[in-house]
């Protein structure tokens, strides 16, 4: 699994835990809750878009 750190705006990404399991796409809108957790919107390829926990995903390719 990833850190959260190393998930950003942009970057590739597999779900890998939760209940979007097996989902991938572009991570966009970073956010960090009050209790600490940071939540990211994943935007798949047809443009379904879903939000998840950034420490589900594991990040596959990064645009930077």
């Amino acid at each position: 699994m990833a850190n959260d750190a190393n998930v950003r705006d942009g970057d590739r990404v597999d779900v890998v835990n939760g209940t979007h399991a097996g989902k991938s796409g572009v991570a966009r809108d970073l956010n960090t809750s009050k209790t600490g957790h940071v939540t990211i919107t994943v935007v798949q390829d047809d443009g379904a878009r879903f939000k998840t926990l950034a420490r589900n995903v594991r990040v596959v390719d990064t645009k930077h």
